[in-house]
């Protein structure tokens, strides 16, 4: 009877993708911080060949710790933070996992929303859940001025661009029901940086998808460095015009909702 239990407890519907490189500060911390949570969570750490060792910290732990319940997927180079998530969509889809998460290794997103955002697919029946820096006014905490500015005119102008009604549009931390990767095209998606979230956004609602932003304090890193350079920003702001562009002519695939 007790082996059963222990086993149940380590069984979960919701997986949260990391992608990590460079993370060795961070991750050992990270994973115990979802672990720690009332509600079950599974974890599937993707690491770009980080030469910092960040995924020999997440195998000792797995064989150390928490065996079943984390995952690991090594690549072999920076192939961009795109590429990272739609490995680790596919993965939890063959897995059968029902709600999959998105969320950085760097506290930035707090683990302690990850149920709030779970609650919203899993129990008011969202398609996707955002964690929203922007819906209740600007909660971003030790953000230089002028980063908060671009990030915030960031998501209006795509708003503006692509008629999406998220306040914001380039948030890395979601929930989406698993209904929503099964019916995108996650070959299709083209982007690889930062315009990755906003596409993944807008093509959720061309399918159909149901969304809502759950609001949340984005917490500027504390450990290790940040990824952010000028180059992802270009990528957003160009590729919006062309989602949208796309928005007119391509025929998206509907969500069943039942």
């Amino acid at each position: 009877m007790h082996l059963s239990t222990h086993t149940d407890m380590k069984q979960s519907d919701s997986i949260v993708i990391i992608p990590t490189y460079n993370e060795k500060e961070n991750i050992e911390k990270i994973i115990h911080a979802v672990f720690g949570l009332e509600k079950v969570f599974h974890i599937l750490v993707i690491d770009d060949g980080s030469p910092d060792g960040t995924a020999g910290i997440v195998k000792r732990l797995m064989q150390d710790e928490f065996d079943g319940q984390l995952h690991l997927i090594e690549r072999s180079g920076k192939l961009g933070l795109g590429t990272a998530y739609i490995a680790g969509f596919k993965w939890a889809l063959e897995h059968d996992y029902q709600y999959v998460f998105e969320m950085d290794a760097d506290f930035s997103h707090d683990p302690k929303d990850l149920p709030r955002l779970y609650s919203a697919c899993a129990d008011e029946g969202y398609d996707l859940a955002i964690g929203s820096r922007y819906v209740s006014g600007v909660n971003v905490v030790n953000w230089p001025m002028g980063r908060v500015l671009m990030s915030y005119f960031a998501s209006k102008y795509v708003r503006i661009v692509t008629g999406l009604n998220i306040h914001d549009t380039t948030a890395g931390f979601k929930c989406y029901r698993r209904r929503v990767l099964e019916t995108i095209d996650l070959d299709s998606i083209r982007f690889k940086g930062y315009a990755f979230q906003i596409e993944m956004k807008y093509t959720t609602y061309k399918c159909g998808g149901r969304i809502k932003e759950v609001p949340v304090v984005f917490v500027n890193r504390v450990e290790g460095t940040s990824k952010m350079s000028g180059g992802i920003f270009g990528e957003a702001m160009f590729g919006v015009i062309r989602l949208r562009l796309d928005g007119w002519t391509k025929k998206y695939p509907q969500i069943p909702h039942n």
